[in-house]
């Protein structure tokens, strides 16, 4: 009987036990969660604070490009394709300057990123010479006094030497004459910088047909004038020719004339040059012949550049269209 009452006791206990388990276990396990949604929260923000910032991109500062009251860069930089001769034709300006100025001894080599400082619209001249009007210095001699005597060999002898007397007693008077001022053939022209050429005489490079007008939205630079083989080829206005040859891809044979600080005209195609580099023309004077080197036709394209840019020469020209 105490045997039984001792075994009831021990299930009893046993019983407690296991539920006071079970209930510490629901407990517990209901309050893990929570800890482990808190804990990635946690992992998450931390995470979120820990990253840096992404750097800031740096942007390159654009180079400020100097330009000349004339709009033209004071500073060029060669690119690939370019020539001393493109470059001063682009510009307005004769490829021997930009050479002299850069220290450039073989005009034709330059190099691919190469900074080229481009002559100034006030230092780049046509050049002017006239000659010096010195004042001609032209003896004036003074009337001699006039004496009655009557007429002997006695007397012509006394009067002769009265005027001889006079002579050396008084002062010769010494008149200064200014000279016209005189320019010489061979000597160079200096245009004068203006805006619309309109201190220039232009006139028709040649006769023909015009074939081609200029066209600013077309890149149509100039105009074409068809005509014979051989013809005669003149200088549009008076000025300095700058280049002369075949240096310039698409153009020929090449004449250039630079008319003042302002303007230049371009001749190509040409069969033949008749005038060299640093030579004064007159406004018609025969400089080439029309040809078809670089082209397919016989034909003059003829252009005229305000500071290195194409302009349209129906402006200047009394063009006939056909």
């Amino acid at each position: 009987m105490i045997l039984k009452k001792f075994t009831f006791r021990l299930q009893s206990i046993a019983i407690a036990v296991i539920a006071a388990a079970l209930v510490a276990g629901c407990s517990s396990s209901g309050s893990h969660a929570p800890v482990v949604e808190r804990g990635a929260e946690h992992e998450i923000e931390r995470g979120a604070k820990l990253k840096k910032p992404a750097a800031p991109v740096a942007v390159p500062a654009m180079k400020a490009v100097s330009r000349d009251k004339d709009g033209r860069p004071q500073v060029y930089t060669v690119q690939k394709g370019d020539t001393l001769y493109s470059i001063a034709f682009n510009y307005g300006l004769d490829y021997r300057e930009i050479a002299e100025l850069n220290s450039i001894h073989n005009h034709g080599i330059i190099q691919v990123g190469k900074e080229l400082r481009l002559p100034s619209a006030s230092a780049s001249t046509v050049g002017k010479t006239m000659v010096e009007s010195k004042p001609l210095e032209i003896p004036v001699k003074s009337q001699p006094k006039v004496a009655k005597l009557p007429y002997t060999e006695q007397a012509v002898a006394q009067i002769e030497k009265m005027q001889e007397d006079q002579q050396k007693s008084e002062p010769v008077m010494v008149a200064k004459v200014q000279a016209k001022p005189e320019i010489r053939p061979e000597a160079k022209i200096d245009g004068i910088t203006d805006d619309d050429g309109s201190s220039l005489e232009w006139s028709m490079p040649t006769s023909g047909t015009l074939i081609s007008e200029f066209s600013e939205s077309a890149s149509r630079k100039g105009i074409d004038i068809a005509g014979k083989l051989g013809q005669a080829i003149v200088a549009s206005s008076a000025g300095k020719v700058v280049y002369s040859g075949s240096g310039l891809r698409g153009y020929g044979k090449l004449v250039i004339i630079k008319h003042n600080k302002t303007y230049l005209s371009a001749y190509a195609h040409n069969d033949q040059l008749l005038v060299k580099e640093g030579q004064n023309v007159n406004r018609g004077q025969k400089i080439a012949e029309m040809g078809n080197t670089d082209t397919d036709q016989v034909s003059l394209h003829f252009e005229i550049r305000r500071f290195g840019k194409p302009v349209d020469p129906a402006k200047y020209l009394p063009l006939v269209k056909s």
